[in-house]
């Protein structure tokens, strides 16, 4: 499915982290709700994600550098409709 402006931004991300990261796992949260009249809420209830991905190309990365790569794939995101975004990336075996 290729990311539309009318599809909901969990999936978007979702799509993106996929294509770009091919992860064993991923959850994307919605965490708007939980943000509502605060900095960053611009009333559409997208603005604020929880991602958890677990992946083969974090092997051996430091935190940060997992998280660039995360923040790579969705940078025009990042720019334009993300306010904010919680990142715990793992590689497969991480403990």
């Amino acid at each position: 499915m290729a990311p539309t402006s009318t599809a909901p931004l969990t999936q978007i991300i979702a799509n993106r982290l996929t294509e770009a990261l091919a992860p064993s796992r991923l959850e994307v949260t919605n965490e708007s709700h939980l943000h509502a009249g605060h900095m960053g809420d611009d009333g559409t209830s997208e603005t604020h994600f929880r991602v958890a991905i677990e992946a083969p190309a974090f092997a051996g990365l430091s935190r940060v550098a997992r998280q660039r790569l995360v923040n790579r794939a969705l940078a025009d995101l990042l720019a334009t409709r993300i306010h904010a975004l919680a990142i715990a990336a793992r590689a497969p075996g991480d403990a």
